[in-house]
């Protein structure tokens, strides 16, 4: 990291310390009990996650996509990356605890 720029620095820095919101963490804990992390395309209530949720986990890294729907080719099906389980299973802080309650009182 010390031949990066001072900004390049930063934002890699920044980017290090995002964490995912609350239907983000939503969707990407769904995947942790399905074979290979396949994550959902709906939610519990029978709705599509939607696409901006999708796109930014990818960004993040958190997600990846897995392979090209021929029946439904808007459709992104994904599965885990290792940071992905990372971010929806680990941390032990107090905050993580509650983020993960509460998205299991909404979700679940």
């Amino acid at each position: 990291m010390a031949d990066l720029s001072p900004t390049a620095q930063a934002l890699e820095r920044r980017r290090r310390r995002v964490r995912p919101t609350v239907t983000q963490l939503a969707w990407l804990r769904r995947g942790l009990d399905q074979a290979g992390g396949k994550l959902p395309l709906f939610d519990h209530y029978g709705q599509r996650y939607d696409s901006r949720t999708i796109r930014s986990c990818i960004e993040q890294g958190w997600a990846e996509p897995w392979f090209d729907n021929p029946t439904k080719p808007d459709w992104l099906v994904c599965k885990l990356t290792e940071s992905g389980r990372k971010a929806a299973g680990s941390g032990d802080a107090a905050g993580d605890a509650a983020a993960r309650d509460l998205v299991e009182d909404l979700f679940c």
